[in-house]
């Protein structure tokens, strides 16, 4: 069982719904004291809610400044915010491969990198989860630009890893399948694609946001990993979630 440090204090960025507001709730389950950076507001406890693009740098300058002043430097950092996409690769614009790479890859890092320099600057070590996916590493037909920018963002939790360990701040990755948030929309459960991505997971059903949050939390809690990307998933890794091989030929 890990332990929770004395006065820790977390930020969760994305965390108004789907995973992220499931990390809030087992931080708070554990008495840590939790900061929200998201675009739109929690349904709950706003007075620790700091509006924010994580696609602008200024943005997360100013985000960041908020929290320290409100909660101190965090020493657990957890980064959920990103949107989905599909569309193949001929028709994808390239305004839209930039979005996709801005929210998934581009801001993730930017904030990373922007709470490794506060924790650097005040000498706190730390634990920072990103979220990617296995979409980052499993070849998905028609969603090449989500399955790029999770590729990048899995890269770059690696390289901080070795990069920001001297300085005592672990980083990780979780990385999902497909995730019962609402990311999927109103797309029905008992049929068509998620009844296929069900049949095809060992565990039997798509997973829960608080599924991902228990591996968030173990991730933070176990201080001798680094460098990890760990797949949380019911093990629908071990085929495509959305087109196992020789279903796109049928």
């Amino acid at each position: 069982m890990h332990t929770v440090p004395e006065q820790s204090s977390a930020v969760v960025v994305g965390g108004a719904s789907g995973i992220g507001a499931a990390v809030v709730d087992r931080h708070r389950a554990e008495g840590v004291r939790v900061v929200v950076w998201d675009l739109n507001e929690p349904a709950s406890d706003a007075d620790d809610w700091i509006a924010c693009d994580v696609g602008d740098p200024d943005a997360i300058d100013a985000a960041l400044a908020a929290t320290v002043a409100l909660a101190g430097v965090p020493d657990r950092v957890t980064v959920t915010a990103g949107v989905g996409h599909s569309g193949l690769l001929l028709d994808v614009s390239p305004d839209e491969w930039d979005r996709i790479m801005r929210v998934n890859a581009r801001g993730p890092m930017l904030a990373m990198r922007a709470f490794a320099g506060a924790m650097v600057d005040t000498g706190v070590s730390g634990s920072i989860v990103a979220t990617s996916s296995v979409s980052a590493r499993l070849v998905d037909r028609s969603m090449g630009a989500y399955c790029a920018s999770k590729a990048a963002l899995s890269m770059v939790v690696q390289v901080a890893a070795v990069e920001w360990a001297v300085h005592g701040i672990r980083v990780n990755a979780v990385a999902p399948g497909v995730t019962r948030t609402p990311m999927l929309g109103r797309s029905p459960l008992d049929s068509g694609w998620l009844a296929a991505v069900q049949g095809r997971t060992p565990l039997g059903r798509l997973g829960l946001p608080g599924d991902v949050a228990d591996a968030v939390i173990a991730l933070h809690g176990l201080g001798w990993v680094t460098g990890q990307v760990l797949e949380c998933d019911g093990g629908l890794g071990r085929h495509s979630p959305i087109d196992s091989f020789g279903e796109m030929t049928r």
